[in-house]
């Protein structure tokens, strides 16, 4: 039985990859590759691993900062629309965009701590940072539920005139305008670095938008002189923010509960069953450690293999497995004899190996 782990990132150029590998089969000779291939374990250069993580936080952060400014200028200037009319939909979409444009630093910080190095206490990395930092995302989304809601109720038991009606129509539509743009930034970027957080975010400030809009209608209540309509749309407000408040924390509990999409599973297990030699898939398992993904996997093969070929055999498994799987951090594959196949044997085995000799 063989362990084999590995780190790979394959948001490298293809090609490269290639040219990196070109001593495997070009001027050395095969039976030198597999001898040093068997003694030196199999890792790509540590650069490839490293460059694009940092980058893609870079990125992140780069996504985060911008929309933090373009969320920051579209809330002041509803917050002054807010201080002159008294409109209280208007106040529930505020505060609503502040707390989306104040998730930027907790997930700001996060991606900062996510580019340290493994330690021997953390050896997986910070990257669960992003996780912690999603938590404090749901607080933020609740606590502005409660305020415009809050606020919603009293105007209701308290009605009182809303002012300045074509600014506050105004407000409302720049709401629109500002979050969508921060939606399809964080939405592309998150995507393009494989960030579940950002993206979420970016849906978040999506549905913003949409609430935003609510605000028109409670200016054209107002102006037919509706007075229940402003804070009726402030409570309306309140339960859309409750549900995105939902799915946020659904996501949030995904990630802490290590859930991945089936499909993933699905194209991993494909790929290492293409692998030549593979009898069996035994086991795959994959989990996200903030934006980057890392595998496991059981593979059964031939026990008639000689340690050095079910080596190989699994270092090609982890090579198919990072082309595969997109961001695809680091993969650890362990191969079983078709003797003796699965995880339930090893107790047995173990227990063999220290029995007394007779």
């Amino acid at each position: 039985m063989t362990d084999h782990g590995h780190g790979h990132d394959h948001s490298r150029d293809h090609g490269r990859h290639e040219r990196d590998h070109d001593h495997h089969h070009g001027g050395r000779t095969a039976w030198w590759h597999r001898l040093t291939h068997a003694a030196v374990p199999h890792s790509h250069d540590s650069r490839a691993k490293v460059d694009p993580a940092l980058e893609s936080s870079r990125q992140g952060l780069r996504a985060l900062w911008l929309s933090l400014v373009g969320l920051g200028i579209t809330a002041l200037a509803q917050a002054v629309i807010v201080v002159l009319s008294g409109s209280v939909a208007l106040l529930g979409d505020t505060l609503h965009n502040v707390a989306d444009a104040l998730t930027a630093v907790p997930l700001g910080i996060a991606f900062l701590v996510g580019r340290r190095a493994a330690t021997r206490a953390y050896t997986y990395g910070y990257g669960r940072a992003e996780d912690l930092a999603g938590i404090i995302i749901v607080a933020v989304i609740a606590a502005s539920a409660v305020a415009a809601a809050g606020t919603a109720v009293v105007r209701l038991l308290h009605p009182a005139e809303v002012t300045h009606l074509p600014w506050v129509a105004a407000a409302g539509l720049v709401g629109f305008l500002g979050n969508e743009l921060v939606a399809q930034y964080r939405i592309r970027v998150g995507r393009r670095i494989g960030s579940a957080a950002l993206v979420a975010d970016g849906l978040h400030a999506r549905t913003d938008g949409y609430t935003s809009l609510a605000v028109l209608a409670a200016a054209g209540g107002a102006a037919l002189g509706w007075r229940w309509a402003d804070p009726v749309v402030g409570v309306v407000i309140a339960v859309a923010i409750t549900f995105v408040l939902r799915d946020a924390a659904r996501e949030v509990y995904r990630r802490l509960m290590d859930a991945v999409d089936p499909d993933l599973v699905d194209q991993a297990e494909s790929a290492l069953r293409a692998v030549d030699g593979v009898q069996d898939v035994a086991a795959v398992r994959l989990r996200w450690i903030g934006h980057r993904l890392h595998a496991e996997a059981e593979l059964v093969v031939d026990a008639k293999l000689s340690l050095l070929a079910a080596h190989e055999i699994a270092a090609d498994a982890e090579h198919q497995l990072t082309h595969a799987v997109p961001r695809l951090a680091t993969a650890t594959v362990h191969t079983d004899p078709d003797s003796h196949p699965g995880g339930h044997h090893h107790t047995a085995l173990s227990h063999r190996r220290r029995a007394p000799s007779r």
